[in-house]
């Protein structure tokens, strides 16, 4: 029998590669990554040192509220005017307990966000797993060492991509971080850049905010999808092509399919879920205005509805009860400030309720909506 190779006669293989690497985030905690730049990117705040510095805060905020900066984070990011982005952060409300600007303070300066956890409430597995994943991703060799703006580019790359496709550059990605592509494309961060379509680097796919799926499975799912929208009626096939290709929401196809061919039946709220519905209802007087106001906007944005969740979400009702999501809607088209062309999904719009109200603004401080 031969013998095995000695170490030193051995094919050199790397000491570990991208295939043994763990992925950091499942896809409900990329998805919160992706929230969670949305938010600080829709902040009025002028330049990448003040965005990426609200990034890196945001995600350790998450939370509770509060999260810790030391003056050794502030050296890592390499801040062309970190005065000035501490600065940019105060003025919006955001409470520092101390200067992390003090390059001799050891202790670690607590940062207050107002409204944070009201405005994007992450459960906290993912706050630690999304907070875990930026600062790895920041730290990532082909990173560490660039500009501001290359830095936060990077975190909106790895978030909307996955291992084994293309991502999408997303429409709300600062300018600057988009001028600063080349950069993570000289530091191979970036292996393929053409239009608005990129391929991260195999040696930081581990970083991808979306979930890898098989190539096998993946092709299998086309094949059906397609057969499903050769079927469907010419409307039907533009509405979900606009949801599938929507760059916005950049929705996984597999869900999209599942979505569409395999839409969720009406469910039958428990008394819990009515009580808990009930409780909700007296602390949201404006909620049926509000809804309406947010899906008109939604729809103008991306060219198709809102999902419940990603209604639900993006105004800070609860998320954490599938049920109470869905209920909440139930009321709303009930009580006619939304409608929807059932069971197909992506198609909330605002209803007559709302039309009604018009020229008044949706969203006026007198209003309360229906029961």
């Amino acid at each position: 029998m031969p013998k095995p190779p000695s170490p030193s006669s051995a094919p050199a293989t790397p000491a570990t590669t991208n295939a043994a690497l763990p992925f950091l985030l499942t896809p409900q905690q990329g998805d919160a990554a992706r929230r969670l730049l949305s938010y600080v990117v829709s902040l009025p705040l002028t330049g990448a040192d003040a965005q990426l510095l609200a990034s890196v805060i945001t995600t350790r905020a998450a939370r509770n509220g509060t999260g810790n900066i030391t003056g050794q984070d502030l050296g890592s990011l390499r801040l062309a005017d970190a005065e000035g982005a501490v600065a940019a952060l105060t003025t919006l409300g955001w409470h520092f307990t101390g200067d992390p600007l003090d390059a001799d303070a050891e202790a670690p300066v607590a940062v207050t966000v107002p409204n944070l956890t009201q405005e994007l409430p992450v459960s906290k597995t993912a706050q630690k797993r999304v907070s875990g994943w930026t600062t790895r991703t920041l730290a990532a060799k082909p990173v560490k060492k660039t500009s501001p703006p290359a830095q936060l580019a990077a975190l909106f790359l790895a978030a909307h991509s996955s291992n084994d496709r293309h991502g999408v550059l997303p429409k709300e990605m600062p300018e600057d971080c988009r001028q600063a592509l080349p950069e993570l494309m000289s530091r191979r961060f970036v292996a393929e850049l053409s239009d608005d379509r990129y391929l991260l680097d195999e040696s930081v796919r581990h970083l991808s905010g979306m979930h890898p799926r098989s190539h096998n499975s993946m092709v299998l799912v086309r094949v059906r999808w397609e057969v499903w929208k050769d079927g469907a009626s010419p409307a039907l096939r533009r509405h979900a092509e606009a949801v599938e290709h929507c760059p916005l929401c950049a929705v996984p196809l597999e869900r999209v399919a599942q979505a569409f061919m395999q839409p969720s039946l009406p469910m039958q709220a428990m008394p819990k879920v009515q009580a808990a519905y009930g409780a909700w209802k007296d602390t949201q007087p404006d909620r049926g205005p509000r809804a309406a106001e947010f899906a008109a906007a939604w729809r103008s944005e991306h060219g198709h509805g809102p999902s419940i969740t990603q209604l639900c979400s993006s105004l800070g009702w609860p998320v954490d009860s599938r049920e109470l999501r869905a209920f909440i809607v139930k009321r709303l088209v009930a009580n006619e400030w939304l409608t929807h062309t059932f069971p197909v999904p992506w198609t909330l719009r605002p209803g007559k309720a709302a039309q009604e109200s018009k020229p008044s603004p949706l969203r006026s401080s007198g209003s309360t909506s229906r029961m």
